[in-house]
């Protein structure tokens, strides 16, 4: 598993807002207790609020937002997009000015847990991974709003590539990352979906209602159970 996919999943496994151990978070990924203090150490750094020692255990404190912005679903895709785009600029000026804008942000991040100056919020995924994923933002959001399901293709970490119906639920932003949350009928169960390694997407007209055990609600609800993250297959 690449290091940007573990931190990922590490990430996803801290969300229950439970004290995890060391020694536990390193078996469930399969590296050493060494490489998870390495990992660790990163994430807290990256200003994700986690706090936590080696020996005692981690846990995250608050969930990930920009509060003081106000911003948008719509207005934080926006700036991620330029930032993207700009930080890939030939003009050396432009590229400073995206890397300012970029500590801009991080500055009104939760004063308890402030990103460092080199980047903004949780930077260690490139922006060019993310962006693979932008063309698919727009209709994603569409077809939650709309509770239409979806078909994607669909390539996890070290698995075949598989194809899914989804009933989309939400999208979420983890600093330069964004995934979808669904219900995958495939696996009769929820999901969290990078939307970077969505190969293609189609929605299709079958629209969803509510039912017990599939919506959103049922998923904050089973975070405690570890829902599964871009599961194999």
């Amino acid at each position: 598993m690449r290091r940007t996919d573990r931190l990922f999943e590490l990430i996803q496994l801290l969300r229950d807002g439970r004290l995890h151990r060391g020694k536990d978070l390193a078996e469930t990924l399969g590296v050493s207790v060494r490489t998870l203090y390495r990992d660790m150490d990163t994430i807290i750094a990256s200003g994700i609020p986690v706090e936590g020692e080696r020996g005692l255990g981690y846990m995250m404190t608050a969930p990930i937002t920009l509060p003081p912005l106000n911003l948008t679903l719509t207005e934080l895709e926006a700036l991620h997009l330029g930032l993207s785009v700009v930080t890939k600029a030939a003009d050396e000026e432009l590229q400073r000015a995206a890397e300012t804008l970029s500590a801009k942000v991080d500055a009104v991040l939760p004063e308890d847990r402030s990103a460092p100056a080199s980047g903004w919020g949780f930077a260690v995924y490139p922006f060019a991974e993310a962006a693979r994923g932008f063309v698919h933002m727009a209709p994603l959001r569409a077809a939650i709003r709309s509770r239409r399901k979806i078909d994607i293709t669909y390539a996890a970490p070290e698995s075949p590539e598989t194809t899914r119906r989804v009933r989309p639920l939400q999208m979420e932003y983890w600093g330069r990352v964004w995934t979808l949350t669904g219900w995958c009928e495939l696996r009769d169960d929820f999901r969290v979906f990078r939307v970077d390694r969505i190969q293609t997407l189609d929605i299709g007209f079958d629209t969803f209602e509510e039912e017990p055990g599939k919506t959103l609600a049922d998923y904050l609800d089973s975070l405690g159970s570890e829902p599964e993250i871009d599961a194999p297959g």
